[in-house]
């Protein structure tokens, strides 16, 4: 079986099981709402049979207290039901005071209090269920963004419908304005735009050329796209997106799992409280109030409904945390390290000076460089081909083409061996660079140099510049203004270029000629020092740094499996806005569960010791419980559309700096 069938079954198993769950809630409801018609009737009836009406004349029970009798049965069951499974399994869920409390009202022939208890106690569940229902539903939703059905191209230019379960690497789709992406691929022919907001977050359409990558789940909006199939079923973006939801989902943050140690206790600690308030007040009905208003559903639902929320709103804009704890942490962070290249910058290289040998013209110095670099994938390479295409250089096609990782290339370049990188390179070739102006007198720029040499002489060097991103001044002032301390930046280039940037950007400090193990180093020196520190960087080359910080942070993770596991948390998009906004959704965040907690602890102290002094009528405990709830869940929901504000990317540097 695919990952795709796989993915497929397990989907439609999960659907199964969750529209299992939507009839028992519809069924549910349908039972509170006609218990609780029950109910209203039988407050009501006095109104329409007399203050003491009955069936019959003589001793049979009056109709207010039949119909009350009715929806006690009708409510209460299902409470006293879901408690004796629950007990039977060991598994407390704080509902057996409710059932207690319903089975000594009842008892006591006290039929509208008991069925006011259950009635409450069943619309607040409810309410929490379809809030679960509605989560569900949105992860379902995203699963259902791939296409079950695909458009292939067979190798003589034939369509046919297949199913998207089929597709494997190396096949050609295609994807027609409006349908969905079935995989992850990289764009052979066609040109148009892609809304890719369900996995980078950015609300702005993306244009796709030929070369470009695509993420399956997203939308093409205008032309005819050819693609080439990368990633297919679980392996692609977006079902690594899906398994990272539903793995945050089932976490939990160290409030939760103190809650749960200690709920063991809970319950036998409030039913001595309502036996001593039963003690002195000789008054049952005291006692059951403080069973059901002690019932912590607004203590349990404090940690986890404001997550969810949480997770909702840093989903929406692309950004991934792997587990709860990691966002509770986010708030904490007091030092922030940067990779350079690709994260603070575009990790796009511009030439910005041609430096020509004597007797050498710029045009030949390009034309040779340009030539050479063709066969490469580096960023400096790509930087050569459009200076080049720009000038209109007719570029040769280079032979003999090998290349040093870290160093340099080299190729047959009409009848020339052409040499171009580092000077450490063209020295270990046999060429003086010494022959050519020093680019040390240039320096306060901030070039990356590139030498190149021709057979056996050096013909000069080309300065390059990587451009800060537009958006980064503006975010590391922002995470200074939320009291981090420390901004490092840290990079392998040279101290000039790294001053440069650092000093463009206002970050507190600045390593350069900085290698992995001396990344890991200054990382593990900064946490003895007593920071918390969290590490951004592009996942890949930053990988052991990201591994060794409080917390990882990989910059445009989209399609980087490398990203998306090694780091803790995974923004979709290299917007670096997001970054403080991360901070302050997790201090949002805990802000929100912490007046949750306060609010459910108040509301059991205040609700037991005014239903023990006569101040809180059974009645009225019951709707309290009832409103406690949804105090909590209205709270929590606060969070789902916190930093709406930075969807539409509309970001002018001039505005912000």
């Amino acid at each position: 079986m695919t990952h795709r069938a796989l993915q497929l079954a397990e989907y439609e198993v999960d659907a199964a099981k969750t529209h299992r769950k939507q009839v028992r809630v519809s069924l549910a409801l349908a039972g509170t709402l006609l218990g609780g018609m029950l109910l209203l009737n039988s407050l009501i009836s006095p109104i329409f049979y007399g203050k003491n009406p009955s069936f019959y004349v003589g001793t049979e029970p009056e109709v207010k207290e039949l119909l009350a009798m009715l929806a006690a049965i009708l409510l209460g069951a299902p409470v006293i039901i879901h408690s004796i499974k629950s007990v039977m399994r060991g598994d407390m869920h704080m509902d057996e005071l409710v059932a207690l409390a319903i089975i000594a009202a009842f008892a006591t022939g006290d039929y509208v209090a008991a069925s006011v208890v259950a009635f409450f106690l069943l619309l607040s569940e409810l309410v929490e269920t379809r809030t679960a229902l509605g989560a569900r539903a949105a992860i379902e939703s995203l699963i259902k963004l791939t296409p079950t059905k695909a458009s292939l191209l067979d190798s003589g230019g034939g369509e046919k419908q297949i199913s998207a379960s089929q597709l494997k690497c190396d096949d050609i789709i295609r994807i027609r304005p409006g349908d969905n992406i079935a995989a992850d691929g990289e764009v052979i022919k066609g040109l148009s735009s892609v809304n890719e907001a369900t996995i980078t977050g950015e609300s702005l359409p993306v244009d796709k050329v030929p070369g470009m990558q695509v993420f399956a789940g997203t939308n093409n909006l205008t032309g005819v796209l050819d693609i080439k199939v990368t990633r297919a079923g679980k392996d692609t973006t977006l079902g690594k997106v899906q398994s990272l939801i539903l793995q945050a989902e089932h976490t939990k943050i160290p409030i939760m799992r103190i809650i749960d140690r200690y709920v063991k206790w809970y319950i036998p600690t409030i039913l001595m409280v309502s036996a001593i308030i039963w003690f002195f007040t000789r008054n049952v009905n005291r006692a059951i109030g403080a069973l059901v208003v002690s019932c912590p559903c607004a203590l349990i639902l404090a940690t986890p409904t404001a997550m969810v929320a949480a997770l909702s709103a840093s989903a929406r804009l692309g950004i991934l945390i792997k587990k709860v704890a990691d966002l509770e942490l986010a708030g904490r962070i007091t030092a922030m390290v940067f990779d350079k290249t690709g994260t603070l910058t575009t990790g796009q290289l511009y030439v910005t000076k041609l430096t020509p040998a004597e007797g050498i013209e710029p045009a030949e110095l390009l034309k040779f460089a340009a030539s050479a670099e063709q066969m490469s994938k580096h960023p400096a390479a790509r930087a050569l081909q459009t200076v080049a295409k720009e000038a209109n250089l007719s570029l040769i096609m280079p032979g003999d083409f090998s290349e040093t990782p870290g160093k340099g290339v080299k190729a047959s370049v009409d009848g020339a061996k052409i040499f171009v990188g580092r000077d450490t390179f063209l020295h270990e070739n046999g060429i003086d660079t010494s022959t050519v102006p020093d680019p040390a007198l240039h320096e306060e720029q901030g070039f990356s140099t590139l030498y190149v040499g021709k057979d056996k002489k050096c013909i000069g060097w080309i300065g390059l510049q990587d451009k800060t991103r537009p958006e980064a001044r503006f975010a590391v002032e922002q995470l200074i203004d939320t009291g981090v301390r420390r901004i490092t930046m840290l990079t392998g280039d040279r101290e000039e270029v790294a001053k440069r940037v650092a000093s463009e950007l206002g970050c507190t400090d600045v390593k350069a000629k900085c290698l992995p193990q001396d990344k890991l180093a200054i990382v593990e020196q900064m946490k003895k020092d007593g920071f918390v520190v969290a590490v951004v960087g592009d996942g890949i080359n930053d990988a052991p740094a990201l591994a060794s910080g409080d917390l990882g942070i990989a910059m445009g993770a989209a399609g980087s499996d490398v990203a998306i596991n090694s780091a803790s948390i995974a923004l979709m998009s290299s917007d670096l806005k997001r970054l403080p906004f991360l901070v302050k959704l997790s201090r949002k965040t805990t802000a929100v569960i912490n007046q949750n907690l306060l609010f459910g602890i108040l509301f059991i102290i205040l609700g037991v010791s005014a239903s023990a002094i006569g101040w809180l009528p059974l009645i009225y405990a019951a709707l309290l419980h009832f409103v406690g709830s949804l105090v909590v869940v209205f709270n929590s929901a606060r969070l789902v559309r916190y930093g709406e504000e930075l969807e539409p990317h509309n970001y002018t540097p001039a505005a912000n700096i």
